[in-house]
């Protein structure tokens, strides 16, 4: 069976999309009806922007999505999944290709999600931190004896976990989890505490949004974030979107649980290779491959 996932924020890069531009009319035709609809010309970002103009949040989810949802369509009739899942803002790419989101609903529920948590960012100085070396339950038990708020935020693959919170906190979580023998706590150069309680502003506006807009029932199961499993059923998927913003990303657990269900290939359409080394980390011997034709 195969699965197709979508990678989150993190992996743009300048240029990206370029090709896809100026290759083909179908794809050349879907960014400029986004620049429309974000009211600013954000293919002259991503065709020509540096790396920082790339990293401000209001750029930096649209030009995911639209990499990955438009390298989707381009992949026409060989792109058949039996199942699909996005990291966090993949998410909404993994939707819109599924058919349960169309392209322009989906595009503004990521503008407006960027915002919302851009807005969110602004009312407490937090951050994130990678940790690597420790097993979950080591993670999870550290950061709840801590009095600041900071929690898991993303599971990334075994032995890798994103921490998320006040600043406080996860200096706190940093210093307790390389005592507890962590190879390295690294705190991460992000705009805020994202997949933690600090993000309940974003996600009460983005809850707005979502519950009013249509989204149908997928082609194929897609395995959300927030517990790692399958939905198809309309309801579930949008409480599911809406809880995403404030709970944590189980992207381990979401390989496993694609894997105990059939998945036998794994293909990551969008920017970047990250989630395909993240597969490996949690099977090896599965096979993964990129859907990049840029």
């Amino acid at each position: 069976m195969k699965a197709y996932i979508f990678p989150g924020q993190g992996a743009q890069f300048p240029g990206m999309g370029k090709n896809l531009y100026e290759q083909s009319a179908q794809a050349k035709e879907l960014f400029e009806r986004a620049n429309e609809i974000l009211g600013f010309r954000i293919t002259d970002i991503m065709f020509n922007g540096s790396e920082d103009d790339l990293k401000q949040t209001n750029v930096t989810q649209p030009a995911i999505f639209l990499h990955s949802v438009i390298m989707a369509k381009e992949l026409g009739d060989s792109f058949k999944p039996d199942m699909v899942a996005g990291h966090s803002l993949g998410e909404f790419s993994a939707l819109v290709s599924a058919e349960a989101l169309s392209f322009e609903d989906g595009l503004r529920l990521v503008a407006a999600r960027a915002n919302a948590m851009q807005k969110a960012c602004q009312l407490q100085p937090s951050t994130m931190a990678a940790i690597l070396g420790l097993d979950d339950f080591t993670v999870e038990d550290i950061c709840q004896r801590i009095s600041e708020v900071v929690v898991p935020a993303n599971y990334n693959c075994p032995g890798q976990l994103v921490i998320s919170g006040t600043v406080e906190g996860v200096d706190k979580a940093c210093e307790l989890m390389t005592q507890a023998g962590a190879k390295r706590a690294l705190k991460l150069n992000v705009g805020g505490a994202f997949h933690s309680p600090l993000m309940e502003a974003a996600r009460v506006e983005l809850q707005q949004a979502i519950e009013a807009t249509e989204i149908k029932e997928p082609v194929c199961p897609v395995y959300q974030n927030i517990d790692a499993r399958p939905y198809k059923d309309v309801a579930s998927i949008k409480h599911n979107l809406i809880s995403q913003l404030t709970g944590a990303v189980r992207w381990t657990q979401t390989v496993e649980h694609m894997l105990e269900d059939g998945a036998t290939s794994f293909t990551e359409v969008g920017p970047g290779n990250v989630l395909q080394g993240l597969v490996k980390k949690v099977n090896r011997t599965v096979e993964t491959s990129s859907a990049n034709i840029v």
